[in-house]
């Protein structure tokens, strides 16, 4: 693990001091290489399961299955970012990649850090390189938007610090490794146990887009460049998600675990109704999807609070989410390019100029909606069997009704960027479509497993969900 931090950052850092195009696309090539390296030998290599750097880090299956998607849509997200920004100033480009890059490492830091210090660190440095991304066009609302990143960010981290503190007077400050700390829960005070999982939560929600800080989320999407919009939105967001979920691992054994399920549920629904709501009222397409995040790690919260078989629902909903969402933000990045802009009163008349961009769309709709083949019907059909079957009528009926306000502006806002026609007579530029059909692939992807999941799908997602 050490040597593929040394070597990403390495690869990352070149990228901001090489002097031509060639130069900066053969630096992420490389970077990609290593990346690929080590899904290697994660899967082949006999590296899962191990740990590494005297307990720091940890090869285990939820690290590995979310670092396999991160490689994908970071990888596709470089991709676009070559051709989404081919027009931009060398330096700036130059400067955007190497903060991918370094975006990506911390990232797949915070997968496989065994340590809840660690995870911490990693998370921080994801702020870093995500507001230099925010700020990539210059502009008085990118600073703006990439201040608050970093403020509000850094506030949540800040806030999840105090909860880990709390964690560590249980173990008496003589581990903070994930086993160590949860066999120390279990003799633990419930009052500082409660403390810590609030305090810990509404900090990662900055991270996961989760209520109370999701704010910041929608802004950091609408303000980067598509591609990093779709990285943002998926691999950090994973990231946030995954630290919640080894925190509420760890209380799966105390006292209060199921005060714990009931505030995730709780947070899950007022996600889910702020997406529900907030769908409606925007008027810009990135800020349409950002809410769309919001809305789907709510349902993942729920999941996670309902629990059983809502655990297993939760993971697989934020895998395929994976796919959906990186997969429209990059067809929004081929949008823009086309109209330059995301105004959702001025676009329309999609389907004429762009055949393969508009299907893309309109199936990324129909994933995200959650209607079969959708992998996300999967999931959200267990989550409502799951609260069918504990009697809390009210959540079965919070989500449905939600759900119907979701998929009315999804269908509504989608429909409409695809057939109405244009308003103040815009004059669209020319659109490449392999763009098009590139981010249609990682759609193509998800549909895949809502008909069929492999078996090791399975087995990888249900040993993430054991308690």
């Amino acid at each position: 693990m050490i040597l593929y931090l040394i070597a990403s950052i390495a690869v990352a850092s070149a990228a901001f001091v090489v002097r031509s195009r060639r130069a900066l696309y053969a630096a992420g090539l490389l970077f990609y290489a290593v990346q690929i390296a080590l899904l290697g030998a994660l899967c082949w290599g006999g590296l899962a399961g191990t740990r590494h750097a005297g307990g720091l880090f940890v090869f285990d299956a939820p690290g590995t299955l979310f670092y396999l998607l991160l490689t994908v849509v970071s990888l596709y997200a470089f991709h676009h970012s070559e051709a989404y920004l081919k027009e931009s100033r060398f330096n700036h480009l130059r400067t955007y990649t190497g903060l991918l890059l370094l975006l990506t490492t911390a990232i797949a830091g915070a997968y496989f850090a065994d340590n809840l210090a660690l995870t911490w660190v990693f998370l921080e440095a994801t702020t870093l390189c995500s507001a230099g991304l925010i700020y990539y066009r210059r502009t008085a609302p990118a600073l703006e938007a990439a201040w608050k990143y970093l403020f509000v960010c850094s506030t949540g981290i800040a806030m999840a610090y105090l909860g880990i503190l709390l964690l560590a007077s249980a173990t008496r400050g003589e581990s903070l490794g994930y086993e160590a700390v949860a066999t120390a829960l279990t003799a633990s005070n419930p009052l500082y146990l409660k403390i810590a999982f609030l305090l810990i939560l509404c900090g990662y929600s900055c991270k996961m887009e989760l209520f109370p800080l999701y704010t910041v989320g929608v802004d950091a999407n609408f303000a980067a460049p598509a591609p990093a919009s779709a990285l943002i939105s998926t691999g950090l967001v994973n990231a946030g998600f995954l630290a919640i979920l080894r925190i509420y691992r760890l209380y799966a054994s105390t006292e209060v675990f199921g005060w714990v399920r009931g505030v995730l549920l709780i947070a899950g629904l007022l996600s889910l109704a702020v997406g529900a709501l907030f769908l409606r009222r925007t008027n810009n397409y990135k800020r349409f999807l950002s809410y769309s995040t919001v809305e789907n790690m709510g349902i993942a919260a729920i999941g996670l609070g309902i629990g059983g078989a809502g655990v297993w629902a939760a993971v697989f909903h934020v895998v395929c989410h994976t796919f959906v969402k990186s997969s429209l933000f990059l067809q929004m990045g081929v949008v823009r390019q086309v109209y330059d802009g995301y105004r959702i009163n001025r676009l329309g008349d999609y389907m004429r100029i762009n055949r393969v961009g508009a299907v893309g769309l309109l199936i990324g709709m129909v994933a995200l909606v959650a209607f079969p083949p959708s992998p996300l019907f999967v999931s959200e059909l267990m989550i409502l069997s799951e609260a069918a079957a504990a009697e809390r009528w009210w959540v079965l009926a919070a989500i449905l009704l939600l759900t119907c306000i979701v998929i009315y502006s999804f269908c509504a806002r989608m429909i409409r960027l695809c057939y109405q026609p244009n308003q103040d007579q815009l004059h669209p530029s020319g659109v490449d479509k392999a763009l098009s059909w590139s981010a249609l692939s990682l759609l193509a992807i998800a549909l895949v497993m809502g008909l069929w999941q492999p078996a090791l799908l399975q087995r990888i997602i249900t040993e993430i969900a054991t308690l």
